[in-house]
């Protein structure tokens, strides 16, 4: 599990989809892997589970200067990973260890789909605070509400506003400082992760306006 909080930012060091259309080097193999160089991967071990850009990696021939991890199909399909070019910014987190302050919010590495950044403008001329805009998957929005949380590229951030599809969000400049936010332009694809707790609650409205047999209402006392 994982807060949203980046812990430092990395570069892609090189991106083989297996010989996948698009693919940024053609490999004889059918395993899509990306390597990360990174000061973070001197805490790695085999086998550690890492965030890149919201997306929960499983480390692979950690050293101290960056880590390899496989992309399943399903991580290339939802994820905008394979769609990054080389030398490209990712924000790194390692999971959250137990009894650790959860700074952010419950974050799973577990991303949901793939937005459009569409701005990332200052508030004023003498403000270094932005507002980002940001187009979100139709299917996602009834996982929004203002105030609530969402992880855009791993960043825990709060919702500001929701009209239809876009999203507005308040970034303050530490956030716009450490993350890959400062690296972004316009049109280029993010990774969305809605909070888990929405669809926690959007099951139990389910299950709470379900239809009852006879017999459930008679053993309820109807």
């Amino acid at each position: 599990m994982f807060t949203g909080l980046i812990q430092q930012t990395g570069k892609i060091a090189s991106l083989d989809l297996g010989g996948r259309s698009g693919s940024r080097k053609e490999s004889d193999g059918g395993t899509a892997r990306i390597r990360v160089a990174a000061e973070i991967a001197s805490q790695l071990k085999e086998g550690d589970s890492i965030a890149v850009n919201g997306v929960c990696l499983t480390a692979l021939r950690p050293s101290a200067h960056g880590f390899e991890a496989d992309l399943a199909q399903e991580t290339i399909a939802r994820t905008s990973l394979s769609k990054l070019g080389l030398g490209r910014v990712v924000n790194l987190e390692l999971p959250m260890r137990a009894g650790s302050p959860l700074g952010g919010h419950i974050v799973q590495g577990h991303v949901d789909g793939i937005g459009t950044l569409l701005s990332l403008d200052r508030v004023g001329p003498a403000s270094e605070d932005r507002w980002m805009l940001v187009e979100i998957p139709s299917d996602l929005t009834r996982y929004v509400v203002e105030k609530g949380s969402i992880t855009i590229d791993g960043i825990s951030l709060t919702v500001a506003r929701i009209e239809g599809t876009r999203i507005s969000i308040a970034v303050i400049p530490h956030t716009f400082q450490v993350t890959n936010l400062s690296t972004l332009k316009p049109e280029e694809p993010v990774n969305i992760e809605v909070d888990v707790l929405a669809r926690y609650a959007e099951k139990q409205a389910a299950t709470d306006h379900k239809s009852w047999t006879v017999e459930e209402l008679v053993g309820r006392g109807f």
